[in-house]
């Protein structure tokens, strides 16, 4: 049943991403005035990944609020973590990402209709995962979380404020509420984001998504004597741990990461189909394909550092109002702007 119920949450995620062109990388970019299908400050792709974020956050914290789920038990909260490598991983991270023109999540959906560049990067993606999860860069992912660590009391801001004497409907208000009305109006001060309904609606729906994954962990085929950590949305572990089976199938239970995965490529082939979007695409050299390849590798050891990607922090982790998440997301952020600036621009 889990397993179902983690594809078809999977199908959903790959029909809004691929409908709605959702790619934190495309809005940093419109945002920096490098794309020039949209008018300078224009940043719709920007606006809905915040439209996504603000909804993530209200609904993922309305299920903490009553009761139904709880985000202290969520896996991406890590009470001890290195701040310095954390954001380290993000910055990496956003530079594999530019380097790939993709994140893990876009790059599976690109791949689902049929961009070889985005199968280069999934796989390489993967592999420098499971390298430095378990690998040969398993020393150097351990030194890294090694440094300065920082031991927190509370591993979540609102735990943090529970914890200050604050009511839960208070703290609601001030964690979640005022962050997402922030959010609310970046994501609709300008009209770029008014005027593309699909990209809007598409947003709300990853964003509630968000909450459901949450919901699905905490409920689905739980074990009462060993509940497991709640997860939703990500995709690093999940891309690796869908490789590895497709090799170490043979006494290896069928994880309902994997089956996500199956399903956001379903979900966006599926799309890609209807909205006559699907074709074969390759390397414009061999300098091109090493670029995809790099760009996966950096995601991968970057996206394991930063324990998320920019879909696992930047929705995910923000939902959570994990510690962890501000450096990580910093990170992915000035990774990103970076080699935007400094490294040539590859088209999608």
């Amino acid at each position: 049943m889990l397993l179902w119920y983690s594809f078809f949450f999977g199908v959903v995620f790959g029909v809004a991403a691929r409908w709605g062109r959702f790619c934190l990388l495309r809005g940093i970019r419109q945002r920096m005035g490098q794309d020039r299908s949209e008018a300078a400050g224009d940043a719709p792709a920007l606006q809905a990944f915040a439209l996504a974020a603000a909804v993530a956050l209200l609904a993922s914290q309305g299920l903490h609020l009553a009761g139904i789920i709880d985000l202290n038990n969520a896996q991406i909260v890590r009470p001890g973590f290195s701040f310095a490598g954390v954001l380290l991983g993000g910055a990496i991270f956003g530079i594999g990402m530019v380097l790939a023109n993709a994140c893990g999540a876009r790059s599976l959906v690109l791949m689902a209709g049929g961009n070889l560049r985005s199968l280069i990067t999934v796989v390489f993606l993967a592999l420098g995962a499971q390298a430095t999860l378990t690998g040969v860069l398993a020393p150097l992912r351990q030194w890294l979380q090694g440094i300065a660590p920082t031991a927190t009391e509370h591993a979540t801001l609102h735990q943090h404020m529970i914890e200050k004497g604050l009511s839960a409907p208070v703290t609601y208000a001030l964690t979640a509420m005022i962050p997402a009305a922030l959010l609310l109006l970046y994501a609709f001060y300008r009209p770029a984001l008014r005027r593309s309904p699909v990209q809007l609606v598409c947003a709300l729906l990853i964003g509630a998504l968000v909450a459901v994954g949450w919901w699905i962990s905490a409920t689905i085929e739980v074990d009462p004597f060993e509940p497991a950590k709640l997860n939703s949305l990500s995709f690093i572990a999940p891309i690796s741990e869908t490789l590895l089976y497709t090799q170490v199938a043979v006494g290896r239970d069928f994880a309902p990461i994997s089956a996500m995965v199956l399903g956001v490529l379903a979900g966006a082939f599926i799309t890609a189909l209807l909205t006559r979007t699907a074709r074969w695409e390759g390397f414009d050299s061999p300098a091109h394909l090493a670029q995809s390849a790099l760009g996966g590798w950096l995601m991968g050891f970057g996206g394991v550092l930063a324990v998320g990607c920019s879909i696992g922090q930047g929705l995910t982790g923000i939902s959570a109002l994990a510690w962890a998440t501000l450096p990580a997301v910093l990170g992915i952020g000035l990774g990103t702007v970076a080699a935007l600036k400094l490294l040539p621009r590859k088209a999608a």
